[in-house]
């Protein structure tokens, strides 16, 4: 048997470059990885894909698919595909991290079910391989194979590594309610021309190792479209800031909000007494 994390994501910038002929958007963003995970067993069966899911941990956890319309189930019938080859696996996903939150949980669990057939079936493709997978089932799966600080460019399977900055605490904070990235997108689309993130300025710091000057240049243009749906996501990023947050954005098309800060207990306390899951990690 094998054993995969599957990591949640958060964006520490986010900018949309325009629409792309193939109906995609042309994205630029930093993705990084935190500790909180999915966890994913896989195991040697005769034949075919026995895909099962535990989701009574998280909220909405019902709402997710069980059958081929989970990217995990999709991930394992892609790896099949691939090699030409009845690859028969059982895939037992407990889930941790929540639901339509902007944290790529569904991309993370395709990404572990990739990751772990590779070893499970001895299977020797590249880290470029599995993340070229991994771009067949959904733009941030790449990323989510591989994990860290990255680049990401294109529809998101462009990845560029950058260093990583850890011993950072990370509090998650996601309201009740979800929202569509598909949503989020038209939404965008509807608005006027955004600012854009100083995603280069932030790189140029990244690459200096001076982490400390990247926190106030942390930026999403899906914010604001997230906050017309939530409005209260504006005095929850206010809350965590005057607590000493480092940062504080909303992750992906939202409605998570995530705070980064050496003091994640008092950053998590300044926000307890709203109606919202919150979650302590740290950068990983």
């Amino acid at each position: 048997m094998v054993t995969e994390f599957a990591r949640a994501k958060i964006n520490l910038t986010l900018d949309i470059l325009g629409k792309r002929a193939d109906g995609f958007h042309e994205v630029e963003m930093i993705m990084q990885t935190v500790e909180l995970a999915d966890v994913v067993e896989l195991k040697k069966i005769s034949g075919g894909i026995n895909f099962k899911i535990d989701a009574k941990k998280i909220i909405g956890g019902e709402k997710i698919p069980a059958d081929e319309k989970n990217l995990a189930y999709r991930a394992a019938a892609e790896v099949c595909k691939v090699c030409g080859k009845n690859l028969g696996v059982e895939i037992n996903l407990h889930k941790k991290i929540p639901a339509a939150a902007g944290l790529g949980g569904g991309s993370a669990d395709a990404a572990a079910v990739i990751r772990g057939m590779n070893n499970l079936f001895s299977l020797n493709f590249t880290a470029d391989e599995l993340c070229k997978i991994g771009a067949r089932i959904g733009s941030d799966v790449p990323f989510c194979v591989i994990g860290g600080t990255c680049l990401a460019q294109g529809r998101g399977e462009k990845l560029t590594r950058l260093p990583n900055f850890k011993n950072i605490g990370v509090v998650l904070m996601k309201p009740h309610g979800e929202i569509s990235t598909a949503w989020a997108y038209k939404t965008f689309d509807e608005l006027p021309a955004p600012n854009h993130p100083p995603t280069s300025d932030v790189i140029k710091f990244f690459d200096a190792g001076n982490f400390k000057e990247t926190f106030a240049k942390f930026s999403n243009v899906l914010e604001l479209v997230a906050m017309k749906k939530f409005p209260e996501l504006k005095t929850y990023k206010n809350k965590m800031i005057q607590a000493g947050a480092k940062a504080a954005l909303v992750s992906g098309s939202g409605p998570t909000i995530f705070a980064l800060t050496d003091e994640v207990e008092k950053v998590a306390a300044s926000v307890a007494e709203y109606d919202a899951e919150i979650f302590l990690t740290k950068i990983f």
